[in-house]
């Protein structure tokens, strides 16, 4: 009885604990629950029946595992708001599970394809180890399926200090657990007073050699491994999220700066409406973030940043600064990056993916007009100028990606950071100098040319006025900062969003605006505003600063000519006969003959060499090597002659289609009246097949008799080709080079 009870209850309770080890890097408590249900249900199917024959163990706990598949997806797919039938999110749920879990934001938000796979790997270990432990008491070999679930769940939690720290007691209990299964399932008392002296003298000698030898092997393995495995306490973990690749955004959506512009020019396009609702303490027009770009090469800049598949929530809160929440509805604007007031904190009515570290939000798919969702955002309190006067900022080799510069920054730029910065010993009085030159001699126009380049910056501080200098959107502002910011040491980044207005819920083009971030210690990154205020006087550039002009190479030492006297200058047919008499120089005749006599000899060898190469390699092609090869080489002969035809194959073409094209583009582009029609090009359809099989099947593929046959389809197909071209075209074809380029690229 001990047996039938204790040994169940402790690989259910291992069981359990495995996905109480995984539970904290989930959302909630729905995985923790589904996971015990499972092991529960495998566990006690298997316990009801162990008297039955052991065929009848698999059919009754795989009908309750589809039972369980059915609850978990129906349960999970409420809980994360997923629609659709039950099998169709089931067959979704299987086809992605891996993947989403890999790729999914800690805490996990369960849904189907984030559950399911923890929970039938729970019900079959269990019903392997209450098959093992149950049925054939092989207590210790049933626990190698629970332990494999509980390693794969560590795994799964990877270097996440949160979980770790939350199931510190999770392995002490594990442990114990089996010690209570070991324990019970000890083998009877085999009646010891029943033997002999003899008997006992040797029973004892061979437990006590056992015993030697055990402890033996326990001090040789902890004297050998004890320090790896000891170092390894300080070691982080792997993290199998690596091994995948995050969802990416396409080339509009990683730079959406550029967008400005054409926001501004069309004011009254209506992206989207807002409706905004501030908690206490919240701002009442905040800026509706679209997203953060971080990296900067001297052209653009780009977002960069990793993208994790999210449920509704979008990482743990910290509960610092009031809460906002907005309802947002898309019109027009299109892209995946999803608008929402910094941070977001939760996301319903859409499945998203989250960069943690910027708080970008994107979609798997492109925005749709009519696509509503709700973001709930928790507004972070900004600084006062007294508690950033006393900040500092990361150092550069914290801070490397956020103080880049590549390439060669324009000299006028460097000064310009420069001057700004002299007299200012703290990072924010940097910053704010910064701001203020730029609020100050800069104006903010609505119809000025995209563009952030080092050429666009330099242009927008230093250009003529009248050529559109020191004038732009909000986009030159925003990248003027963070060039100057990042010149004078201080890590920063660019934003890219919406302002809002109270009471009016909907957004247009007029209302995008960029602005610069500032990273600074214990108070994270905080937003400057370099746009010029409303009642700004304008103050000219040149007034407070003119870059130094860069500093010229000196010009060569003049040398003073020679003074002639008149008396001794030469006639002007002395001097004509002096330049002509070079001319007639033997020496410099000899020299012009010898270098046309080698221009002739390269043209000549040249001629005479190319098509004898070409004819060399093809016939050695063609004709040496395994037949693999030279079906390979004959089909490169009919794609080379296309090309030096003038009508080379499409690179996305399949075998068989490169052939119905070859016979396309054999024919001239037009019948010429009066001469005679040619007959049908030679096919090379026989000549893909084998190709086909060559890729397939190596050299285990076509023999032979099949690669003469495609020697000589190969050849009469590019003859015919060659035959078919005007005079000119088959005389530049004898004397092309370019295959043997070609030749040596493939």
């Amino acid at each position: 009885m001990v047996r039938r009870v204790f040994v169940p209850v402790a690989l259910l309770g291992m069981l359990i604990l495995s996905g109480l080890q995984l539970a904290p890097i989930y959302n909630g408590t729905l995985l923790p629950l589904l996971t015990t249900v499972a092991a529960a249900g495998a566990v006690l199917i298997s316990v009801a029946v162990r008297r039955l024959p052991a065929y009848t163990a698999a059919p009754a706990s795989v009908l309750g595992l589809a039972v369980m598949v059915f609850v978990t997806v129906r349960v999970s797919a409420k809980a994360g708001q997923i629609a659709g039938s039950v099998p169709d999110v089931a067959r979704e749920a299987l086809g992605n599970s891996i993947p989403r879990l890999l790729t999914a934001l800690i805490p996990i938000e369960p849904q189907p394809d984030t559950v399911l796979l923890p929970v039938i790997a729970t019900w079959l270990a269990g019903l392997a180890a209450a098959e093992a432990g149950v049925r054939y008491n092989r207590v210790l070999l049933s626990y190698s399926a629970p332990t494999a679930l509980f390693g794969g769940a560590l795994y799964l939690v990877g270097p996440d200090t949160t979980a770790a720290r939350a199931t510190t007691w999770i392995p002490l209990a594990y442990a114990a657990l089996a010690i209570v299964g070991l324990i019970a399932s000890a083998r009877p008392d085999l009646g010891g007073d029943a033997l002999t002296g003899a008997q006992r003298r040797t029973l004892g000698l061979r437990v006590g050699g056992g015993a030697a030898a055990g402890l033996a092997v326990i001090v040789l393995l902890s004297q050998f491994l004890g320090p790896a495995v000891a170092e390894q306490g300080n070691a982080t973990p792997v993290d199998p999220r690596n091994y995948v690749t995050p969802p990416q955004l396409d080339a509009l959506d990683e730079n959406p700066l550029v967008r400005l512009s054409g926001w501004n020019l069309n004011k009254d396009q209506h992206l989207f409406d807002a409706v905004v609702q501030p908690g206490p303490g919240a701002q009442e027009e905040p800026v509706i973030r679209l997203a953060v770009l971080n990296d900067y090469d001297g052209v653009t800049w780009r977002i960069g940043s990793v993208y994790r598949n999210a449920g509704r929530v979008l990482g743990r809160s910290d509960g610092d600064g009031p809460e906002v929440t907005q309802t947002i509805t898309i019109d027009e604007l299109d892209g995946r990056l999803l608008p929402g007031i910094a941070t977001p904190e939760r996301v319903e009515g859409v499945r998203v993916a989250y960069d943690a570290e910027t708080g970008t939000v994107a979609l798997a798919d492109s925005l749709r007009k009519g696509l509503t969702y709700t973001v709930t955002s928790r507004q972070k309190p900004l600084p006062n100028d007294q508690e950033l006067l006393v900040a500092e900022v990361p150092t550069p080799e914290e801070a490397a990606r956020f103080v880049a510069l590549p390439g060669k920054v324009p000299d006028s730029i460097a000064q310009l950071s420069t001057h700004l910065g002299e007299g200012v010993s703290n990072p924010y009085q940097r910053a704010f100098a910064i701001q203020q030159w730029l609020e100050e001699h800069y104006k903010l126009v609505a119809d000025a040319p995209s563009g952030h380049a080092y050429p666009n910056v330099e242009h927008f501080l230093f250009g003529n006025k009248q050529l559109g200098g020191q004038k732009g959107t909000s986009e030159q502002f925003t990248a003027a900062f963070a060039v100057l910011a990042r010149l004078a040491g201080l890590p920063t980044r660019v934003a890219v969003g919406f302002q809002t207005h109270k009471g009016a819920p909907a957004i247009h083009g007029a209302d995008a605006v960029a602005w610069p971030e500032v990273e600074f210690k214990g108070f994270g990154w905080v937003p400057f505003d370099p746009l010029p205020k409303s009642d700004t006087v304008q103050r000219p550039v040149e007034d407070d600063f003119k870059p130094k002009a860069p500093p010229s190479q000196p010009p060569p030492p003049s040398v003073p000519p020679p003074s002639v006297d008149a008396s001794t200058q030469p006639s002007h047919s002395t001097a004509a006969s002096a330049a002509a008499a070079p001319a007639t120089d033997g020496t410099t005749t000899l020299l012009a003959l010898a270098a046309t006599s080698a221009a002739v000899v390269l043209v000549v060898a040249y001629f005479a060499s190319v098509p004898l190469v070409l004819s060399r390699r093809r016939k050695r092609r063609l004709t040496a090597g395994p037949p693999s090869m030279r079906i390979d080489a004959a089909w490169n002969e009919v794609l080379i002659g296309l090309r030096q035809a003038g009508r080379p194959a499409p690179p996305h073409l399949t075998a068989g289609e490169v052939a119905r094209y070859a016979s396309q583009a054999a024919e001239p582009r037009a019948h010429i009246p009066g001469r005679a029609l040619r007959p049908a090009v030679p096919p090379v359809d026989e000549l893909a097949t084998l190709v086909n099989a060559v890729a397939f099947a190596g050299a285990a593929g076509p023999g032979e008799p099949q690669a003469e046959r495609a020697t000589a389809a190969a050849t009469a197909y590019v003859d015919d080709l060659r035959a078919r071209r005007p005079w000119w075209r088959r005389l530049l074809w004898t004397f092309d080079p370019r295959p043997l380029r070609w030749h040596r690229r493939r």
